[in-house]
C-alpha cells in the first residue's frame, strides 16, 4: 500500500513541474490540429474519389 501511496505522491510532485499552456495558446493548438483535421479529410476524399473513379473506368463498371 505505501508504494502506491508514493506513487501518487511523486505523479503529484511531477504535476506541479508541468508547465501548462495558456487558453490563448490551446485554442490557437485546437484550431490549427482541427483546420488540419479537416484539410487532410477533404484530400483523402478527394483521392479516394480518383482512385475509385479510376478503377471503374480501367473494367468498365457502371456501379
Amino acid at each position: 500500500m505505501n508504494k502506491i501511496k508514493s506513487y501518487f505522491n511523486q505523479v503529484a510532485i511531477e504535476m506541479k513541474k508541468v508547465s501548462w499552456l495558456s487558453k490563448e495558446e490551446l485554442m490557437g493548438s485546437t484550431m490549427v490540429v482541427g483546420l488540419f483535421a479537416i484539410i487532410l479529410a477533404l484530400f483523402l476524399f478527394v483521392i479516394d474519389y480518383a482512385i475509385s473513379d479510376l478503377v471503374f473506368r480501367l473494367f468498365n463498371l457502371n456501379g
